[in-house]
């Protein structure tokens, strides 16, 4: 067995001492859903039965809750895993408010609006980062509901949907304090849920992708008053442990990221949060945060209680390739070589499963370090010469893109057209440098595995991963850093623009990746509100505070064609030059490598269901989630779509999962992959299904919220049962 042994210092793999095995972190049955993924092992499973293999198709709606707040200009989502507690059910809604609806009928207790603590004279209301979920924390009467909306994390009374004015200020947090440094202008939100352990919430966040981003510390806070108990550094301060990983011992005044936005696992029973992290800002060039980068690309093992860390284990070294991990871990018990072993199961974005033991750290199977890629050709860049690569399980997606892979059912003309961009790209390699050139990622930017995470059938030992295989393209580019000594609007707002926006909207402004077009904005927006969304962020778009007032009126003008205003001389207060911010490459857009009819240039299959026997290390089964209906109507086989959110699995034998483009809730056997049950939901559910038992009745319930890939906003959470 090889491992990083700078990786897994001595003091990560002493065994913790007095504690039993315990498994999968749960000493009850899995028949309700009090917390994100099901359980605080995160595993997506139930124990009920009700529903099997021989009755799934019999399933029918129960109810259905519709939220009313959809924003389908704006392409609003509900990604949200609702809980059920005690009968009842906490979701979130498009623009991010909560509510509390009876879990057997779908009708509703109370609604809470976060924007009604929010002063705003804007005609549009900002709070509207994706939330995945919310926690629950009770003691006695005191019933907490706990999540974050904007920038602010909420105590709600989960009996009265009420804040909680003892809890903060007045009821809430503000996630900028306590950072460590002043983030007041830059942009902190959370997406993923906190989790509870006894008085304490604990809670990762999500921060810019760019040069302006905040720390990704992890903190918790008292659940009762708000304050802060502990806080980990997960970019090391002087005399921590991992400082000496960061070239520049000033870099944790300036480097941002390193977060964990993709939330947590407990193992309640040993005291132990494992949280996966993020890569440090920027993205995709590192030439200003030399070296290895601890505790980015890591995941830590902490003492929940005082925020000590146990072990870590870097996945990525010097991450530039925007190889966050992606969900929280699974918390397993396997069998292997006659041994009973409490594990936990990490899926990457480049479509590996890791597995180590709880306490200790160490792989259960071989991880070895491998040489790559070092030739960089952007100036003051240094690539790792190393990264860990799993020898079991074997990746659950493809790694890399060749002209063998271009997509057999496109036209001639379309296949020609993709033969020679690919002429000119670089290809055949997932860990090729950024570069001025154009180079396939293959897994892409959302994976591989992503935000939903895996499933895990304790009954079986098998791991089910949904995986998207959609191959991204990416083109750095110089940035001009000095300011012309007389420019207008127009020509700074350009500047600023390419330097700020480009890399998320292109630069033609007609958007890349999951990110909007730009081009028409005058006629959706106005002015000020342009502003006010410069300045406070949207779901994935961060803030730009940082930037002076001039400064973004120069980017408004640009991005509004304001003719008048472009041609006016461009006046802003000197600022001194920021190495940290102003980087010398920035990338050009977030873009997939797709066909001119819009599929994805590389065969099928593009979505993916992967069923791995953690026993073994072997794969077992696997299938597509998905079709595009218009290949399927001219007989070409179920490709997969890109897909978003996670499955469930069943002590009935199932796996059901919405989370494709095609807006199915799909049951599975899980023993064989066979589809066995669909049903065609009002708005696609990119969002993880709960499963949970009420006087004696099993339901499953998806957020439909649509709006990703194209889709069209939903407003409704959909409940099936047994007639």
């Amino acid at each position: 067995m090889k491992y990083n042994k700078r990786l897994l210092p001595a003091a990560a793999l002493l065994a913790l001492v007095g504690l039993s095995a315990c498994s999968n972190n749960s000493t009850t049955a899995y028949t309700t859903w009090p917390a994100y993924g099901g359980g605080k092992d995160n595993i997506h499973y139930s124990s009920l039965q009700t529903i099997d293999t021989g009755n799934v198709a019999q399933l029918r709606p129960a109810w259905t809750y519709h939220t009313s707040d959809a924003d389908t200009v704006h392409h609003s989502q509900i990604q949200c895993n609702p809980l059920m507690v005690d009968g009842v059910l906490y979701g979130t809604t498009p623009t991010t408010k909560l509510f509390a609806i009876d879990a057997a009928t779908g009708q509703e207790k109370w609604v809470f609006n976060p924007n009604d603590t929010t002063q705003t004279t804007s005609t549009i209301r900002f709070i509207l980062n994706n939330n995945r979920g919310v926690a629950y924390w009770g003691e006695g009467e005191d019933k907490r509901i706990l999540y974050t909306a904007g920038s602010h994390l909420y105590a709600v009374n989960a009996t009265t949907g009420k804040l909680i004015e003892s809890f903060g200020s007045k009821g809430k947090v503000d996630l900028h304090h306590g950072l460590g440094r002043n983030v007041k202008d830059l942009y902190v939100t959370a997406t993923s849920p906190g989790m509870v352990y006894k008085d304490l919430f604990i809670l990762g966040s999500r921060v810019d992708e760019g040069a302006a981003a905040a720390p990704g510390h992890i903190r918790a806070f008292d659940v009762r008053s708000g304050a802060i108990r502990w806080i980990f550094h997960t970019i090391p301060q002087p005399g921590e442990a991992g400082f000496e990983t960061w070239d520049d011992t000033t870099a944790y005044k300036h480097i941002g990221g390193a977060n964990s936005w993709g939330g947590f696992s407990l193992d309640e029973q040993r005291g132990i949060l494992f949280a996966p992290t993020g890569s440090a800002s920027f993205d995709f060039y590192g030439g200003k945060r030399k070296g290895s980068n601890l505790f980015a690309n890591c995941l830590l093992a902490l003492d929940a209680a005082t925020g000590q860390r146990k072990w870590h284990f870097q996945f990525i070294h010097h991450d530039v390739w925007d190889r966050d991990l992606p969900c929280p871990p699974a918390l397993v018990t396997i069998k292997k070589d006659g041994k009973t072993i409490d594990a936990v199961a990490q899926l990457s974005k480049h479509g590996m499963v890791y597995v180590f033991d709880r306490e200790t750290g160490m792989p259960v199977y071989p991880i070895e370090e491998k040489a790559i890629d070092t030739n960089t050709t952007l100036t003051g860049e240094r690539i790792w010469p190393t990264q860990p690569i799993p020898a079991i399980p074997k990746p659950f997606v493809r790694q890399q893109f060749t002209v063998n892979d271009l997509n057999p059912y496109l036209p001639d003309s379309s296949k020609a057209k993709l033969q020679k961009a690919l002429a000119g790209y670089r290809s055949g390699n997932m860990f090729m440098p950024p570069g001025l050139q154009t180079m396939v990622l293959l897994p892409g930017l959302d994976g591989g595995g992503e935000w939903g995470g895996p499933s895990y059938d304790p009954q079986t030992g098998y791991l089910y991963v949904n995986a998207n295989e959609m191959p991204w393209l990416i083109t750095m580019r110089e940035n001009k850093l000095s300011k012309p000594a007389a420019e207008n609007y127009g020509q700074a707002g350009k500047r600023l623009y390419d330097l700020h926006c480009m890399a998320c909207h292109g630069g033609d402004r007609k958007g890349s990746g999951n990110n909007p077009t730009l081009l028409n904005i005058a006629s959706r927006y106005k002015e000020p509100d342009i502003l006010s969304l410069i300045n406070s962020g949207r779901r994935m778009m961060p803030a730009f505070a940082h930037l002076n007032t001039e400064e973004k009126e120069a980017i408004v003008s640009y991005v509004t064609e304001s003719r008048v205003r472009q041609q006016q001389a461009f006046k802003s207060q000197p600022q001194s030059i920021d190495s940290f911010l102003n980087l010398p490459y920035s990338m050009t857009g977030y873009y997939k490598f797709l066909s001119p009819e819009g599929h994805p240039a590389i065969s099928p299959p593009w979505g993916t269901i992967t069923a791995i026997n953690l026993h073994t290390g072997e794969h077992v089964w696997k299938t597509t989630l998905g079709e595009y209906p218009e290949l399927t109507a001219k007989g070409i086989p179920a490709t997969g779509t890109e897909n978003y959110g996670s499955s469930v699995v069943t002590a009935g034998g199932l796996l059901f999962i919405a989370a494709a483009r095609d807006g199915k809730l799909r049951a599975f056997n899980k023993y064989s992959g066979k589809l066995l049950w669909e049903y065609a939901l009002p708005a696609p559910g990119f969002a993880t299904p709960s499963v949970y038992e009420v006087q004696g009745k099993q339901y499953i319930v998806i957020a439909c919220g649509g709006g990703k890939l194209g889709t069209p906003s939903g407003d409704s959470y959909m409940a099936f049962a047994l007639p």
